[in-house]
């Protein structure tokens, strides 16, 4: 298991809500959420489809219909934002679909969003963290493989600056060796003091990994543990997750 991350239970939290609501149009999706993420954290939102683990990545970007309560992003709170100016606080979203543009080069792809912050990584670090990518950098992004897009999608929000990552399902569907690859990426990535927060449906994808957990249920935390009492908490994510 991972060992707890520095900024742990101390100091101002790199995400937080405060009694969230989201709706889409007239569809109210998450019913008062309160959670946190403290900077250096690996944190899970874990639940079924339809749970509002999307949402909640989403909210954080406004990039809902409407949504209530508070999310401060490393104190400044952003519920009145919009997503641009939420992004230039140093948070990147790769979100489930990837978007990666078929007709542009690997390399183009990485180079096409613009900086947040300052201290992204360089394009040398990248191809250092993700070789594959290296390789494949004149190719154009339709013929990159599933988990090579996945790869691009991560890489090109280190490249901006954003400290902050909002990662959703970015294991699903992949083959196990890129999947073990995506893994490591995010243990160098909080070695290197980056806040992940992210969405899993593969619970065994993320147990290694995460600090904390959230268990999400019709749009509400229903539970929340730490890392080390994963073992005691098996019985109840059997019920809610069917692990």
């Amino acid at each position: 298991m991972p060992a707890r991350a520095a900024g742990q239970g101390a100091g101002t939290p790199a995400i937080e809500f405060k009694d969230v609501h989201t709706w889409y149009g007239e569809s109210h999706i998450l019913h008062g959420v309160s959670l946190h993420v403290q900077p250096g954290e690996v944190v899970s939102l874990l639940g079924r489809n339809g749970a509002g683990r999307t949402t909640a990545m989403r909210a954080i970007m406004g990039l809902v219909g409407k949504r209530t309560g508070s999310i401060t992003i490393n104190g400044v709170e952003t519920v009145q934002m919009p997503p641009h100016r939420i992004a230039r606080l140093g948070v990147g979203y790769c979100p489930e679909e990837r978007g990666i543009m078929a007709s542009l080069s690997c390399q183009e792809n990485l180079m096409l969003p613009p900086k947040v912050a300052e201290g992204g990584m360089s394009i040398d670090e990248i191809y250092e963290m993700f070789p594959n990518l290296k390789a494949r950098r004149g190719s154009p992004g339709g013929r990159l493989s599933g988990g090579e897009q996945q790869m691009l999608a991560v890489a090109r929000i280190l490249r901006t600056g954003a400290k902050i990552l909002l990662l959703d399902e970015i294991s699903e569907g992949l083959a196990p060796v890129i999947v073990q690859a995506l893994a490591r990426m995010i243990l160098q990535l909080r070695q290197r003091g980056f806040t992940v927060l992210m969405v899993e449906q593969n619970f065994r994808f993320a147990a290694p990994l995460a600090d904390r957990f959230y268990i999400m249920e019709r749009g509400l935390i229903v539970q929340t543990f730490t890392a080390d009492q994963l073992q005691d908490n098996m019985s109840m994510l059997q019920e809610y997750l069917g692990v």
